[in-house]
């Protein structure tokens, strides 16, 4: 498996895949912003859903269950898979015993992170993605880039050769033009199809609901047309009531894409009953843990299953957009990415350089709809790599050292006097730009300054002295004092409204 590094260095060389990534998240950023501001009260209603967040997950079990009953009573099957394997058994069990040999699916990240196209395919089973963005990156044969637009790094005349391959002739780079194809295309699938296939935005609790959340319609057509339905519904996906539902669906869109509201939002409770129009005969929940109970209970990492999975950390992070969603080299990528496919993997050592891909900036906690601290949790995770001997030893020598040198006062001011003589040999017009030890890849892109001949700490004595002869005594002496201490004693002696709390002029 190559590094994140290695991949990083392959994204940067792709200019086309850099420009289309920065363009798609700065349009989604800026739509996100101004839908938090049109709103009004963002914050507060973060803060909302933060709160809901935390209450849910502090007690998941009781909401499992709880919605585990609500949704059997409604009729339908419910399954819980403690890996990703269990779930794509009982899946593939379920296809078997409905003899099925097509299933339409809608965008899940679930079922990304079970690989459960190709496990259909090696059983037999067609399995088509019928989210237009989806159905681009499968007929690729990659993964999704983004959790929210999955083809964010293609554009429409890779898109059209895609098309033209599947079509069997040339179809023209014009969005109308392929919409219309694909259209076509699943609208056959839909019909034929033996099995739908979702995931799952919301579980509500009380009722035994799930909840889907979507912009193309294709989602609605996979869970009413084929006659079995399986969703595929991460543990954490909960929340208490439908009342909680209305604060997510705000934050969730607005975050997402900008909207303030999805186009289609389903809640479907149960399997068809003898009065609706459609929907499926036979409806299969499959809840998977695959890791998340892991975290529970956990100080640093139980937050990480707030997350709505609306892509706003993606769009704000200055990782992500230099290097798109591949780089990251799991199904979820950017800050969440980051944190989640360690968490889930439990591998350090195949994951271990995953949560270097951040800048620590904090932008994606400020993005985050329900304020998860990412940033801290890379912080942890690189603490836990150390402790568990997976750390660069060469990188632990250097910060051993720069403690040594900073800890004292005295060895600080004789390694910057070295440093100042020592680099004269490869400092040009102020700058290093020297390829050697720890310059070697900063300078790839940019290069070093050099240290000051004065630095700002030795010029701090001469700057308060100039300050001082420059300033008039009437601001900083006696006569600021002697007003400070006059209108002090005024207000002391004001009479003060105990009722209201405060002085006045009577």
């Amino acid at each position: 498996m190559s590094s994140v590094k290695e991949r990083a260095d392959l994204a940067l060389n792709n200019d086309f895949l850099r420009k289309a990534v920065r363009f798609t998240t700065e349009r989604l950023r800026d739509g996100k912003r101004k839908a938090a501001d049109d709103h009004g009260n963002w914050e507060e209603w973060r803060e909302r859903g933060r709160q809901i967040r935390l209450h849910t997950i502090a007690h998941l079990d009781y909401y499992l269950n709880r919605f585990a009953e609500q949704a059997r009573a409604n009729g339908a099957h419910v399954h819980f898979a403690s890996t990703g394997e269990e779930a794509v058994r009982i899946a593939l069990e379920i296809a078997a015993r409905k003899q099925a040999r097509s299933v339409v699916k809608s965008k899940s990240m679930v079922s990304e992170e079970l690989h459960i196209n190709r496990a259909l395919e090696e059983a037999g089973v067609e399995a088509v993605e019928t989210d237009l963005g989806e159905y681009i990156i499968q007929l690729a044969g990659e993964a999704p880039s983004h959790i929210i637009i999955p083809a964010i790094h293609k554009n429409r005349y890779q898109i059209a050769e895609l098309l033209s391959r599947e079509a069997g002739e040339e179809l023209p780079p014009e969005t109308s033009v392929l919409a219309g194809f694909v259209r076509r295309k699943l609208r056959a699938k839909f019909l034929a199809a033996d099995i739908g296939m979702t995931g799952c935005n919301f579980a509500i609790a009380e009722t035994g609901s799930i909840v889907l959340f979507e912009n193309e319609g294709n989602a609605r057509m996979v869970s009413t047309v084929p006659k079995t339905q399986i969703t595929f519904m991460g543990m954490e996906r909960i929340i208490p009531s439908w009342s909680d539902l209305e604060v997510m669906a705000t934050l969730l869109p607005r975050s997402a894409t900008g909207q303030k509201l999805t186009v289609y939002m389903s809640g479907i409770t149960g399997p068809r009953r003898k009065a609706d129009g459609d929907g499926p005969e036979e409806m299969h929940i499959i809840i998977l843990d695959n890791g998340r109970s892991e975290q529970l209970g956990d100080p640093e990492f139980q937050e990480l299953l707030n997350c709505i999975r609306c892509g706003a950390c993606l769009n704000a992070c200055p990782v992500y957009r230099h290097i798109g969603g591949h780089a990251y080299g799991g199904t979820y990528s950017g800050p969440i990415g980051a944190v989640l496919t360690p968490a889930l993997n439990k591998n350090v050592a195949e994951w271990d350089d995953i949560a270097s891909a951040s800048s620590l900036c904090g932008a994606c906690y400020e993005a985050c709809p329900v304020k998860i601290p990412l940033h801290d949790m890379l912080v942890y995770l690189r603490r836990r790599k150390v402790e568990q001997g997976y750390g660069n030893k060469l990188e632990s020598a250097g910060m051993r050292g720069f403690a040594a040198v900073t800890s004292s006062s005295k060895r600080f001011q004789r390694a910057l006097k070295a440093g100042r003589v020592l680099q004269r040999i490869i400092v040009r017009n102020g700058e290093i730009p020297a390829r050697i030890g720890p310059l070697k890849d900063w300078n790839r892109y940019r290069v070093a300054p050099s240290l000051a001949n004065e630095p700002f700490r030795e010029r701090w004595n001469a700057l308060q002295h100039e300050l001082r002869a420059s300033v008039p005594q009437t601001v900083t002496g006696t006569v600021v004092q002697e007003r400070m201490k006059e209108a002090l004693h005024k207000r002391a002696a004001k009479p003060i409204d105990r009722k209201e709390g405060h002085t006045y002029d009577g």
